[in-house]
C-alpha cells in the first residue's frame, strides 16, 4: 500500500482534508508500518537509513525494541530455516570418555566421532519442553550416565526394556517433557545396522 499523505490544504482556507479523513490516513500508514517487516522500506531517520538501520540492529527502530513476541506472529509464520540449530542442524561429539555438555541449541542429532573410550556423562544444557535430541553412532562396553544443569533437579525416564549394547552401534533418543527447575526427560535406546529392506 502507498503511504497515505493528508491533504492540509491553505492556512486558514478550509480546503483540506477532514480530521475523520485526515485521523483515517494516519491510523493506514501506522497499519502499515506496524506490519511490514523492513526489508524494503527507504528513508531515513535522523541520518541513517531504515533498512539498513533494521539490517544492523544498530537504529532505535530495532525488532527487540518493537518486541515480537509469539502473540505477534502469525500461526505456521516461523520456518524451520529459522530455527535450524535447535530443530534441524546437526553437531557432532568428540569427548568419549568422561563429562562431556551437549547444548540442545546447537543441533537436534548429535553424531559421536569415535567409540567410547571409558565411562561418559552426558550433560544436558539449554533443553526445552517438546525438543526432541538423538545421539547416534554410540559403541563401546561403557556405562552412559544422563546429566541436565537444570536448577534443582531432574528426572530421567526410560522407555521400553531395551538397554544400551556397547557390542553394538546405538542411537540415544531423548525428549525434554519439562525444561522446569524440576526437569523431565524421557528416553529410548536403540541398535541399529545399516539395512536396506525394512522388512
Amino acid at each position: 500500500m502507498a503511504q497515505q499523505t493528508i491533504d492540509i490544504g491553505v492556512a486558514n482556507q478550509g480546503d483540506g482534508n477532514t480530521l475523520f479523513d485526515a485521523f483515517t490516513k494516519v491510523q493506514a500508514n501506522f497499519t502499515e508500518l506496524y506490519a511490514h517487516d523492513g526489508s524494503d522500506i527507504t528513508g531515513v531517520v535522523g541520518t541513517a537509513p531504515i533498512a539498513a538501520g533494521i539490517a544492523s540492529n544498530t537504529a532505535t527502530i530495532s525488532l527487540a525494541d518493537l518486541g515480537v513476541t509469539t502473540a505477534k506472529l502469525a500461526n505456521d509464520g516461523v520456518t524451520h530455516a529459522k530455527l535450524e540449530n535447535r530443530y534441524t542442524a546437526s553437531g557432532s561429539i568428540t569427548t568419549y570418555v568422561g563429562p562431556v555438555t551437549v547444548n540442545w541449541s546447537a543441533a537436534t542429532n548429535f553424531v559421536m566421532g569415535s567409540s567410547l573410550t571409558g565411562a561418559i556423562e552426558f550433560d544436558f544444557t539449554d533443553f526445552k519442553t517438546g525438543q526432541v535430541l538423538t545421539i547416534h553412532n554410540l559403541t563401546g562396553s561403557q556405562t552412559i550416565t544422563l546429566d541436565s544443569n537444570a536448577a534443582t533437579s531432574e528426572t530421567f525416564n526410560k522407555l521400553g526394556a531395551k538397554d544400551y549394547d556397547g557390542s553394538a552401534t546405538n542411537a540415544l533418543m531423548i525428549e525434554c517433557i519439562s525444561d522446569s527447575a524440576n526437569a523431565v526427560f524421557n528416553y529410548s535406546v536403540l541398535t541399529y545396522v545399516s539395512d536396506t529392506t525394512p522388512s
